[in-house]
């Protein structure tokens, strides 16, 4: 059985910062009052207020971001879309009120440094299926930076970034995005901003103009039709394609069962027919899962 990692822990985290985004979306950063290790892109924590107002049952959020501070325990942003209840308890959060976080949990994207291969990453993101990517642009320039420092290759180029809504107020905290070290694309449904479409055919028009080679690697995190989509194409392009599942998760360390998604037979988890997005994902190879 997959046990939670062992760097998981429940504690009280105090919210010192909200900014309200275009649409539905909220930034939170919180002050965790215990140490955490470096956090890997993509690892997720299950949020809850303290005060009653939110559901029992704590939501799970990917990290978006990590700030250090020298005087103390990192600072952690998390970006929420508001959808129900538990989303929203937490978007009506004040200043100076404390959180419940239980994380860091999940495994994260696989490393997108190691091992060194020049075939880009192109990230996917499908509205607030961006969160993930802040972080895993962040990992590739360091260590872009680090090789440089050392004299040696870079291991892999600056990804893509193609992130899409389905209008222009749903592309959250683009502004931040464009000060990555990426090439950034958007596609809205509407054409309101950027390209008119969705993520898969802005990859197609890129990649016929030449702007994005064809051999690529793929990162994904959306709704479930778009990340259909994006396998589809990975399959039929031959590419290696991993996504983030934004599954509905109860206790977020493998007790409840309620994440399960199934496995591919002749995939890599195939001697279980399910696997527990919360504690084997949330990321998967689209050869590990049906979606």
């Amino acid at each position: 059985m997959v046990a939670p990692p062992k760097d998981a822990c429940s504690a009280l985290a105090e919210l010192i910062a909200i900014e309200i985004l275009p649409g539905d979306g909220v930034l939170i950063t919180v002050r965790p009052s215990v140490e955490l290790e470096p956090l890997d892109p993509n690892r997720f924590f299950m949020l809850r207020r303290e005060d009653g107002l939110s559901p029992k049952i704590p939501r799970p959020f990917s990290i978006y971001r990590e700030v250090a501070r020298e005087d103390g325990p990192a600072d952690l942003v998390f970006m929420i879309k508001v959808i129900g209840d538990g989303t929203r308890a937490l978007a009506n959060t004040r200043v100076g009120e404390s959180l419940r976080l239980i994380g860091p949990l999940g495994k994260g994207w696989p490393s997108f440094t190691e091992p060194a291969d020049e075939t880009p990453w192109v990230f996917l993101a499908g509205g607030i299926g961006s969160a993930p990517f802040f972080m895993a642009v962040e990992a590739i320039t360091a260590a872009a930076d680090e090789a440089e420092a050392s004299g040696e290759r870079a291991p892999t180029p600056p990804p893509f970034l193609l992130y899409g809504a389905g209008t222009r107020e749903l592309v959250y905290d683009a502004e931040a995005f464009s000060e990555l070290d990426c090439a950034l694309h958007v596609a809205t449904d509407d054409g309101s901003f950027g390209f008119k479409g969705n993520v898969v055919t802005l990859l197609q028009a890129l990649q016929a103009a030449g702007s994005i080679p064809q051999r690529v690697r793929i990162a994904a995190c959306g709704p479930m039709p778009m990340l259909r989509a994006v396998e589809r194409f990975a399959s039929a392009n031959d590419l290696e394609c991993y996504v983030s599942l934004e599954d509905l998760m109860g206790c977020g360390v493998g007790i409840c069962n309620g994440c399960v998604v199934e496995t591919k037979p002749d995939g890599p988890l195939g001697a279980w027919p399910n696997a527990k997005c919360c504690v084997e994902g949330p990321a998967f190879n689209t050869n590990a899962v049906v979606l």
